[in-house]
Protein backbone atom coordinates (compact mmCIF):
# COMPACT_ATOMS: atom_id res chain seq x y z
CA UNK A 1 0.00 0.00 0.00
CA UNK A 2 2.90 2.08 0.55
CA UNK A 3 4.37 1.97 -2.56
CA UNK A 4 0.67 4.25 -4.54
CA UNK A 5 1.94 6.86 -2.35
CA UNK A 6 5.50 7.05 -3.58
CA UNK A 7 4.24 6.75 -6.86
CA UNK A 8 1.85 9.77 -6.74
CA UNK A 9 4.51 11.69 -5.05
CA UNK A 10 7.21 10.95 -7.53
CA UNK A 11 4.28 12.02 -9.94
CA UNK A 12 3.54 15.45 -8.55
CA UNK A 13 7.49 16.30 -8.09
CA UNK A 14 8.04 15.41 -11.82
CA UNK A 15 4.61 17.45 -12.46
CA UNK A 16 6.04 20.48 -10.40
CA UNK A 17 9.35 20.27 -11.83
CA UNK A 18 7.98 20.38 -15.40
CA UNK A 19 6.35 22.88 -14.36
CA UNK A 20 8.87 25.28 -12.98
CA UNK A 21 11.21 24.85 -15.97
CA UNK A 22 8.57 25.86 -18.39
CA UNK A 23 7.43 28.96 -16.32
CA UNK A 24 11.47 29.84 -15.70
CA UNK A 25 11.36 29.94 -19.50
CA UNK A 26 8.32 32.04 -20.25
CA UNK A 27 10.21 34.06 -16.99
CA UNK A 28 13.11 34.64 -19.33
CA UNK A 29 11.62 34.99 -22.60
CA UNK A 30 8.57 37.78 -21.65
CA UNK A 31 10.73 39.83 -18.77
CA UNK A 32 13.96 38.93 -19.85
CA UNK A 33 14.34 39.42 -23.86
CA UNK A 34 10.97 41.96 -23.45
CA UNK A 35 12.14 44.24 -21.13
CA UNK A 36 15.82 43.92 -19.47
CA UNK A 37 17.82 42.82 -22.84
CA UNK A 38 15.40 44.64 -24.83
CA UNK A 39 18.36 47.42 -25.45
CA UNK A 40 20.79 44.88 -26.94
CA UNK A 41 18.09 42.77 -28.74
CA UNK A 42 16.73 46.31 -30.50
CA UNK A 43 20.26 45.85 -32.65
CA UNK A 44 18.45 43.08 -34.66
CA UNK A 45 15.30 42.93 -36.16
CA UNK A 46 13.00 40.21 -36.86
CA UNK A 47 9.99 40.71 -39.73
CA UNK A 48 11.15 44.17 -39.87
CA UNK A 49 10.58 45.10 -36.67
CA UNK A 50 13.67 45.59 -33.92
CA UNK A 51 14.01 41.58 -31.94
CA UNK A 52 13.61 43.48 -28.51
CA UNK A 53 10.32 44.82 -29.63
CA UNK A 54 9.20 41.62 -30.81
CA UNK A 55 9.77 39.93 -27.67
CA UNK A 56 7.65 42.43 -25.84
CA UNK A 57 4.72 42.22 -28.06
CA UNK A 58 4.38 38.65 -29.84
CA UNK A 59 7.80 36.72 -29.01
CA UNK A 60 6.13 36.04 -25.35
CA UNK A 61 2.54 35.18 -26.79
CA UNK A 62 4.14 32.92 -28.90
CA UNK A 63 6.37 31.17 -26.08
CA UNK A 64 3.50 31.25 -24.33
CA UNK A 65 1.36 29.25 -26.45
CA UNK A 66 4.36 26.70 -27.33
CA UNK A 67 5.16 26.50 -23.45
CA UNK A 68 1.07 25.42 -23.25
CA UNK A 69 1.49 22.22 -26.10
CA UNK A 70 5.21 21.24 -24.72
CA UNK A 71 3.56 20.86 -21.10
CA UNK A 72 0.42 19.32 -22.58
CA UNK A 73 3.07 16.60 -24.54
CA UNK A 74 5.32 16.41 -21.14
CA UNK A 75 1.86 15.26 -18.84
CA UNK A 76 0.80 12.83 -21.52
CA UNK A 77 4.18 11.46 -21.14
CA UNK A 78 3.60 11.29 -17.42
CA UNK A 79 0.83 9.99 -17.44
CA UNK A 80 1.93 7.12 -19.54
CA UNK A 81 5.06 6.84 -17.21
CA UNK A 82 2.78 6.55 -13.93
CA UNK A 83 0.11 4.89 -15.36
CA UNK A 84 -2.55 7.56 -14.29
CA UNK A 85 -3.68 8.25 -18.29
CA UNK A 86 -7.22 8.56 -19.15
CA UNK A 87 -6.89 6.56 -22.01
Amino acid sequence: MSEKPNKMSAYWKKNLRTLLILLFVWFIVSFGFGIILVEPLNQFHFGGYPLGFWFAQQGSIYSFVLLIFIYVIRMNFLDREFDVNED
